[in-house]
């Protein structure tokens, strides 16, 4: 799980999603599958969702054998074949031509932490440190980036959303220059819920939104002025999570445009800056907060020479497909990240991240719902793809690479569904939908709910936007409907205080060495939630509906033009 909450969590206990700790291992190419056996296992597997099932496979997973699942690890190496050999007894076929395995290419970039940000504000030469300052770096995969005399610009929230009507970059070139951006979305900091979705974060108010678009607008780089509330996490996280190793994929395999520099500022940093042209920071808020707002120049250049050492490496993800009897080339697609934390050498007492919960649960979600599509009596009208992605923990990178180099084209795949961190507290009344409010998949999940005599629900933390923190969101950035849910807080044993103190036991175990199966995790709650999610597969794999975002979603033009492109090539 990549920086996301366990509902009911306090956000500054997590960092951000998309990045990596620093400690966490370096994935690297992969080691011979001759040196890494996989585990035997003697346990007899039911037809359909099962307790005893699920206990197996996330205790295989989870195991010290598996060193914590580490890309690029013996423990990689280890996973992988245990689940291609898992997906082999249940009857998959290989996702990828004649292979399970689909290589993922990366970059691993590692920003000079000496680097020094010279600004030239009202004249005066200012230098900004990075870790005290600044944090910056690149995703171009050089190794010497050099931006000189860049005109500094304020572009409010960094937002364009045509459909509503909002663009604070206007008609400007950007070529050359820098933007300075706040975090979130218009209608948080002013507390309004009538602009965008008030203090429900959007997919404009993700820090990754913002680089994204200024590089799609021709910027030089892009600084993102950082706050407690509207980040939801403090300094310290971005200052850890954007030292060390960072990853992403080669440009060959991601043809999104790139910044040359990406970073952010301080609070106190991004006040000098503003002060400089005469601006209150606060002020600042104020203005960007306005429809209309237009940029303005902070009366203030940018030079940077960033050095950083690059290397390419390779993870993989796992992909098998129950194909579908009558339109086997339309497909649903269940997914769950592998990858952990692995091995921390050197540690004293447990060095191993087994990663039980984050994300053991999720693998074995996916194989005991590939298990009960496989032995349906009636084989699904559509194909069921099952792709365990790697590297979620570093970027959601295995997922990205997938939908750049989908084995199914985008526009027919009807859906995805996302497992990851699945709640072990036992049987709960609600059913947590992360992102509630997008797409039309919630109508069908709401079907399963009601027969369990369930409701649906929002995560608690709605302005930290955590939809956009795990690895659904590449689909839907891509237009593809995506759902993420999970049991929820309030127990039917022990309602909402039981619900709270589950979420705080875990706390204290999420990405640590101590996140392991124990005699606290109640299974009838798993099989329930596994249940459902399965019931929407089903309905998806067994009929021909093609669901959608619903109106307003930013996401929704994507599927529009995907779907309308698709029944214009139609006979």
């Amino acid at each position: 799980m990549s920086r996301k909450i366990l509902i009911g969590l306090a956000a500054g206990a997590f960092a951000l999603a998309g990045c990596k700790k620093a400690d966490t291992p370096a994935p690297a190419t992969a080691p011979d599958a001759a040196t890494a056996a996989v585990p035997a296992s003697t346990h007899s597997f039911a037809p359909a969702i099962d307790a005893g099932d699920f206990k197996d496979l996330v205790q295989t997973l989870a195991s010290d054998e598996f060193e914590g699942r580490a890309p690029g690890s013996a423990g990689e190496e280890r996973t992988i074949e245990y689940i291609r050999a898992q997906m082999q007894r249940i009857g998959l076929q290989p996702g990828n031509g004649d292979s399970y395995f689909q290589d993922v290419p990366m970059v691993e970039t590692t920003a000079d932490p000496a680097t020094t940000l010279n600004l030239t504000i009202d004249g005066a030469p200012v230098a900004l440190a990075f870790g005290t300052d600044m944090v910056v770096g690149t995703r171009t995969g050089q190794a010497q980036v050099s931006v000189k005399d860049s005109p500094v610009v304020f572009v409010g929230y960094g937002v364009d959303a045509p459909e509503r009507q909002w663009n604070d970059y206007g008609d400007q070139d950007w070529t050359g220059k820098t933007v300075v951006i706040l975090v979130n979305d218009p209608g948080f900091h002013a507390g309004d819920d009538k602009l965008f979705d008030g203090k429900k974060m959007t997919y404009y108010g993700r820090w990754t939104y913002k680089f994204e678009e200024a590089a799609r607008k021709g910027a030089a780089a892009a600084l993102i002025v950082h706050d407690d509330a509207g980040a939801s996490y403090g300094w310290d996280v971005v200052k850890n999570s954007w030292s060390g190793a960072q990853y992403d994929l080669p440009a060959s395999d991601d043809p999104e445009p790139r910044l040359p520099v990406q970073g952010w500022l301080t609070a106190e940093a991004a006040r000098k800056l503003f002060a400089g042209a005469g601006i209150e920071l606060e002020d600042a808020y104020k203005m960007a907060n306005k429809p209309g707002f237009k940029a303005v120049p902070l009366d203030a250049t940018l030079s940077v020479d960033l050095a950083s050492t690059t290397a390419s490496k390779t993870s993989r993800n796992v992909i098998g497909v129950l194909p579908g009897k009558a339109r086997a080339d339309e497909a649903v697609l269940y997914m769950a990240h592998w990858d952990h934390l692995g091995r921390h050498e050197g540690e004293e007492g447990d060095a191993i991240y087994n990663g039980a919960v984050d994300n053991a649960t999720g693998v074995a979600g996916i194989l005991e719902i590939a298990e009960a599509f496989a032995h349906q009596e009636q084989p699904p009208e559509r194909s069921v793809v099952f792709v365990a992605v790697t590297l979620e923990e570093s970027g959601l990178l295995g997922s990205k690479y997938y939908v750049a180099h989908p084995t199914f084209p985008l526009d027919k795949i009807a859906g995805v569904v996302n497992l990851d961190a699945m709640s072990v507290g036992g049987r709960s009344r609600d059913m947590v939908v992360t992102g509630f409010g997008n797409s039309e998949l919630e109508d069908m999940l709401k079907v399963h709910a009601d027969q369990q005599d369930r409701v649906l629900t929002e995560e608690g933390n709605t302005a930290a936007g955590y939809y956009f923190r795990s690895d659904h969101f590449n689909f839907a950035k891509a237009g593809v409907p995506a759902l993420y849910a999970k049991g929820g807080n309030d127990l039917r044993e022990g309602g909402l205080d039981a619900g709270k103190a589950a979420n705080a036991e875990y706390a204290k175990r999420y990405h640590q060495p101590s996140d392991e199966i124990h005699d606290g995790w109640r299974y009838d709650g798993i099989v329930e939630d596994l249940q459902a999610l399965y019931g929407v597969g089903q309905d998806l794999a067994g009929g021909d509906r093609w669901p959608n975002w619903y109106e307003g979603n930013a996401f929704k033009a994507a599927r529009d033009e995907a779907m309308a492109g698709k029944q214009a090539a139609s006979p």
